[in-house]
């Protein structure tokens, strides 16, 4: 993971939203690894939530800090398991412009090395809406651990070389119906 050091750190205005019918907001402790994360590597917490593992719930929070225009990326944990109650990737689907397949197939890798076959249980992913990043996360801290450390930490950092999702924000809306609405236009 090389760092180039002609560049100069840009911190991210990043929302973490939990999405669970058992915790509150004094035991989400997924919540709280991603939250201190994101402030230790310099970025900027721009919201904090939690909302019921409901398609509707998670939609209208994402769209929410989407079209505030103080968001630049939002991570979600939980509801991206197998139950009937995880729905993440379904209200994702339902308001995502773009897929980012890699961020789903590298987040299992990462598990992989750590749980095995029980990686593939994971429907970890990642999407753009309205010009902003969106990174779901499976709802345990160890989870949420290996996502940022492994992988976000690295494409959220400008300096990340060869490439990282910061140097392409200003683009994201390019050629979008909905351009001109303040995303994408840093």
């Amino acid at each position: 993971m090389a760092l180039e050091q002609v560049r100069d750190f840009q911190p991210v205005a990043i929302a973490v939203l939990t999405i669970s019918d058992s915790r509150s907001r004094d035991d989400d402790k997924s919540g709280d690894v991603l939250a201190a994360r994101i402030v230790d590597a310099g970025h900027n917490l721009a919201g904090r939530a939690l909302v019921a593992d409901d398609i509707d719930a998670i939609g209208q929070q994402i769209l929410s800090w989407c079209e505030s225009g103080g968001v630049d990326a939002i991570i979600t944990t939980g509801g991206t398991g197998l139950t009937g109650r995880d729905v993440t990737p379904e209200a994702l689907r339902k308001i995502m412009d773009k897929e980012i397949d890699g961020f789903g197939e590298a987040f299992r890798w990462v598990s992989w090395q750590k749980i095995g076959t029980s990686s593939m249980q994971s429907r970890a992913l990642a999407c753009v809406v309205k010009g902003v990043y969106v990174f779901a996360l499976p709802g345990s801290p160890s989870a949420c651990r290996d996502g940022w450390d492994e992988l976000l930490v690295h494409q959220l950092d400008l300096r990340h070389r060869p490439c990282n999702f910061v140097e392409i924000m200003p683009r994201l809306m390019e050629g979008a119906s909905t351009q001109g609405t303040g995303r994408g236009e840093k």
